[in-house]
């Protein structure tokens, strides 16, 4: 018995087999997918590691000479310097489609493009290195941009991959096979009964010949008696 109840009729035979060829077609664009998600996702993964590398390095730096400025600044001066950014930033987000996923894409632009907007302070009463530490947070915040970006694009990717793995398992493993097992079983059942009807059909054709030679025998000896009492038949003078 097949793993799933089918009726053995040559309407169900001919409605899985139109499945089956329908199944396969959509487990090779599934596989094909699948193929073609990991070669984006591969892509994603090294510009991600490369970018990260990059983001670490500069808020490094940022770190060190924000560090450096602290250590020759007073704590009041440098809260002051820092305490209302000249500078303002709007992001937008939209969407692109890669392999039926929906990615984000974050895009931002500056209030001013004056870079000079950067430095919320005057350079008299602060020191180099706090200026170099705010060039390089406004340096880097692009890429830190482009990182959360990329980040939530492997996400997504790799959550469609899982997926579309589960469905070309489910359709490899155990619809496909079901369904030819089904096949199979229902071609068997058919041919089974087609031998049944012929040798039943072969048994009532014997029947009504065997009737029909007994009729004709019966005939036969019903002439031969009615001939042989009209020979007994004395003869009239």
């Amino acid at each position: 018995m097949p793993a799933i109840n089918v009726n053995p009729t040559r309407m169900e035979l001919t409605r899985l087999k139109g499945r089956l060829k329908t199944a396969t077609r959509g487990h090779k664009l599934l596989k094909d997918k699948r193929d073609e998600l990991m070669k984006q996702f591969l892509d994603v993964v090294r510009e991600n590691r490369a970018l990260r590398k990059k983001v670490e390095d500069g808020l490094m730096q940022a770190y060190g000479s924000f560090t450096v400025a602290s250590a020759l600044m007073s704590s009041e001066m440098l809260e002051q310097s820092l305490l209302y950014p000249k500078q303002s930033v709007e992001l937008d987000m939209s969407f692109q489609n890669v392999m039926s996923v929906e990615v984000p894409v974050y895009q931002f632009k500056t209030k001013s493009e004056d870079p000079g907007e950067v430095y919320p302070y005057g350079f008299a009463t602060t020191s180099g290195e706090l200026d170099d530490a705010v060039d390089a947070m406004a340096s880097v915040f692009q890429d830190m941009l482009r990182l959360a970006e990329i980040e939530k694009t492997s996400q997504l990717l790799a959550e469609e991959i899982e997926k579309t793995r589960r469905r070309v398992n489910a359709l490899e493993y155990v619809k496909i096979p079901q369904m030819q097992e089904a096949i199979k079983y229902i071609s068997m059942k058919l041919d089974e009964n087609e031998r049944s009807t012929t040798i039943r059909l072969m048994k009532v054709k014997d029947m009504v010949l065997q009737d029909a030679i007994q009729d004709r025998q019966a005939k036969d000896r019903e002439a031969i008696e009615a001939a042989g009492g009209h020979l007994d038949a004395p003869e009239e003078i």
